[in-house]
């Protein structure tokens, strides 16, 4: 059986399970903190970022994104994207977007713990702008229909829900839900799938210094 290496508030590992889940694919979750001096993730992934597969032969696929390339190419049915070029890229741009807001976000979550005198307010307005605007794109792509890209559930949607959670979660003072409705009537519809309902994120405790 494979072996999923997570961080519980992660929307990165997230996506992962959700895509696992949606496929119907056996594996065992190992939930680690990766800040902390214990992870095996280095053991794994030499660049230390989770989430990482781990196959049955012991080797690794890691970073978000190619581990859900991996599943796509590996596990085809069913298909999390959809069948038209045009939709597959579209539904690739979703995700950038995506990873784009949630990679902003850690930005500016880290540079918040920083000490208060350390911290650069022209840097933190920078991720903002890119929260937002990430945001933004992504309430527009979506609009009013049942999916954010074609007409089944898939990649799109899965990442799209992942984010609106993370950064609902991690800073539920992010006015997304107010500026684009359409997102948090799109979020509470998808945590009601079994695969949503089963992932949701939570915080953890970071016992080491990281800044």
């Amino acid at each position: 059986m494979m072996k999923l290496l997570s961080a519980t508030p992660s929307p990165y590992a997230r996506k992962v399970r959700i895509a696992l889940a949606e496929k119907g694919i056996p594996f065992e979750l190992i939930t680690e903190v990766p800040w902390d001096n214990t992870t095996q993730t280095p053991r794994y992934n030499p660049l230390e970022k989770l989430p990482v597969l781990i196959l049955e032969d012991g080797t690794a696929v890691y970073e978000s994104r190619f581990i859900l390339e991996y599943l796509e190419a590996r596990f085809p049915t069913p298909p999390l994207l959809p069948d038209g070029i045009d939709e597959r890229l579209a539904a690739r741009q979703v995700e950038v977007l995506a990873d784009g807001v949630c990679d902003a976000f850690v930005l500016l979550f880290w540079e918040r713990h920083r000490p208060p005198e350390q911290q650069s307010r022209e840097w933190m307005a920078r991720q903002q702008r890119k929260i937002d605007g990430g945001l933004a794109a992504l309430a527009r792509i979506a609009g009013d229909r049942a999916f954010v890209i074609g007409d089944r559930f898939g990649l799109a949607d899965i990442v799209t829900g992942t984010v609106t959670a993370y950064l609902a979660v991690r800073d539920p003072s992010q006015p997304w839900r107010e500026r684009h409705p359409n997102l948090g009537h799109l979020s509470d519809r998808l945590e009601q799938r079994e695969s949503f309902r089963t992932s949701r994120p939570v915080p953890q405790v970071i016992s080491d210094k990281v800044v």
